[in-house]
């Protein structure tokens, strides 16, 4: 570590790139997969059509974690990776990007995570999975960087470390060290049913850990899921919020979002653009949400503040959507800033 100009800000330079990061900043970490999205280079058809893949860091935790250092935050992330090429990579990606690897452990018995991830020509996405186990899967607690997560202003989770032991018994270990450190517990389930034994399961294990959240974050689809209902009523999402619940979001896709709290709720439109792959909108959605509540966490009781950071987030999102791969097509401030101009 070399100092930099101030005394709040160090320089670090890994294989020949320098990052900055503002140590005054408050931390939000995220935990669990990080992966090999492999993306076709060909939209608007299946996998088995696709004539070739473009290799793409992902994994939803580790996308909202360089979401928020894209866009002037500082985080880290908690996770396992194979020590193995792949996985090696992801932790240079990470730290090439201004996220703190210090909670990243290798596991030398499995493999890094692959995904091959395909937008149809009907829109929707198709997956296929390669963990039987990967690295992922087999955190342990023992595992687990608790000084790190101890200093999280805001710890960032999903659903898919719950599927399996060890990494279920991490998960829920960090979880609670986070709160009883007062981090703001950040949860987008991040549903993906492949992976889980039984849909029945995937709900139990996802509302398993609902009520200790402060922000949750589903996406129509994952409301449809839980609820059975193929439209958002706000009576029924209203009815999802728990006692210590401070905002509800449900994502609408290109229709944009809508946010619940105790005292009020609505609609946030979206930005219109060419979707190429929406492969880590929401992450996008998520990361920029998150760097601004742990700017000032009044903005989650002060509806024109939200709406106006909502406003930030649904950009985001959409200008994710307008290039292949997740965490290459993060955006920065200023690419949004162009987006708000351009609307």
């Amino acid at each position: 570590m070399a100092p930099a100009e101030s005394n709040n800000t160090v320089a670090a330079t890994t294989n020949g790139t320098t990052i900055i990061t503002d140590e005054s900043k408050s931390l939000i970490v995220s935990f669990g997969e990080m992966l090999i999205d492999f993306v076709p280079t060909e939209s608007g058809v299946s996998l088995a059509e696709a004539p070739g893949f473009l290799k793409a860091p992902g994994g939803a935790p580790a996308n909202v974690a360089i979401a928020v250092s894209r866009l002037g935050g500082k985080s880290a992330f908690v996770g396992k990776l194979g020590d193995d090429e792949f996985g090696h990579m992801l932790k240079d990606i990470l730290v090439q990007n201004g996220v703190s690897s210090e909670g990243v452990v290798f596991d030398q018995g499995a493999r890094t995570a692959l995904a091959f991830v395909t937008l149809r020509a009907d829109g929707e996405r198709e997956f296929m999975f390669y963990r039987n186990p990967s690295a992922d899967m087999l955190l342990t607690e023992s595992e687990l960087n608790l000084e790190l997560i101890r200093k999280a202003k805001i710890f960032h989770y999903g659903s898919i470390s719950l599927i399996t032991e060890p990494c279920r018994s991490a998960h829920l270990k960090a979880m609670e060290v986070a709160k009883d450190a007062g981090a703001i517990l950040s949860y987008d389930p991040n549903l993906r049913l492949p992976l889980w034994p039984s849909a029945e399961e995937a709900k139990e294990q996802i509302m398993s850990i609902w009520e200790r959240a402060d922000v949750i974050k589903v996406s129509d689809n994952e409301f449809e899921f839980l609820t059975g209902l193929e439209t958002v009523d706000d009576e029924v999402a209203i009815s999802m919020m728990h006692s210590g619940l401070k905002l509800l979001l449900i994502t609408l896709g290109d229709h944009g979002c809508k946010y619940y709290t105790k005292h009020f709720h609505g609609t946030v439109e979206a930005f219109k653009v060419k979707a190429v792959d929406t492969t880590g909108a929401g992450d996008a959605f998520v990361g920029s949400l998150l760097c601004k509540i742990v700017e000032d966490e009044s903005i989650l009781e002060n509806e024109a503040s939200l709406k106006t950071v909502l406003k930030f987030a649904n950009a985001c999102g959409a200008i994710t959507t307008t290039k292949k791969g997740a965490i290459p097509a993060l955006p920065n401030e200023e690419e949004v800033l162009k987006l708000f101009q351009a609307a």
